[in-house]
């Protein structure tokens, strides 16, 4: 269907250079999206980008090392997405924070961490990203959770606090922008590893997600994508403030 298609779409993305980014700046590039991608890690971690350029042609696709935990960095990047593009129809936020510690003994810098870069992150990315989009005439934001936002875990208070804050404030976000035709969604993942991590993951993973979901193993990142490129196409056009859990049936 032309609708689920992402054709001439500019979709900006952060976290572009982890496992679930990269493959999402693929399969959007795939679908006829134009990328705008975003991390913290600098141009030399995306040698396969000159390979995308050359497939998909010099106009569909721009890298920019954006901390999505600084304002002047956010806005730069929108402001560099308008020059480049002249409007932006969706963003996809992926970039996250995750120290792990308990509560007794997490420290209160890695709290506070955890806390900037998954919840304040998403405040920054959404505000900047629905501002060009307002003048572009509407769009979808979608935001990525996790299953540990709803589901407690040792070791896990900050992440955890993190993503359930940012479950709600994209509920409120969706609210704010309706009248300006701007969508807001959040995808919720459970476990899922890139392809090469799947290929020799071992045993006892293996075991482990057969005793906690129902599909009873790990899921693919494009598992968690092609939920986010549906909430970003035209088919979820009446889709908003919604959460979609893409978890493989996790229940403990």
């Amino acid at each position: 269907m032309d609708s689920m298609q992402l054709n001439n779409k500019v979709i900006l993305i952060s976290g572009a250079l982890g496992a679930g980014g990269r493959a999402a700046v693929n399969l959007f590039l795939e679908r006829g999206a134009i990328v705008a991608a975003c991390d913290i890690k600098s141009e030399q971690d995306f040698p396969e980008k000159n390979l995308l350029l050359e497939r998909y042609g010099s106009g569909r696709l721009l890298y920019k090392r954006t901390d999505v935990c600084k304002e002047e960095d956010v806005k730069d990047l929108v402001e560099l997405v308008e020059q480049t593009f002249g409007r932006l129809d969706g963003s996809y936020h992926n970039a996250y924070v995750n120290k792990v510690g308990t509560i007794a003994n997490q420290s209160l810098q890695d709290w506070e961490d955890n806390i900037r870069g998954t919840l304040t992150s998403t405040f920054l990315f959404s505000k900047y990203a629905a501002s060009l989009m307002m003048k572009s005439g509407g769009g979808s934001i979608v935001n990525t959770s996790s299953v540990l936002g709803t589901m407690p875990r040792i070791g896990n208070g900050g992440y955890g606090a993190g993503k359930a804050g940012l479950e709600h404030l994209t509920r409120i976000i969706a609210v704010e922008y309706a009248p300006y035709g701007i969508r807001a969604n959040v995808v919720v993942p459970g476990d899922f590893k890139s392809d090469e991590v799947l290929a020799n993951i071992g045993q006892q993973h293996m075991d482990m997600m057969k005793e906690i979901s129902l599909l009873g193993r790990s899921g693919r990142a494009n598992e968690i994508n092609e939920v986010a490129a549906f909430l970003l196409s035209d088919a979820a056009s009446y889709v908003t403030g919604s959460l979609y859990p893409v978890t493989g049936g996790i229940w403990k």
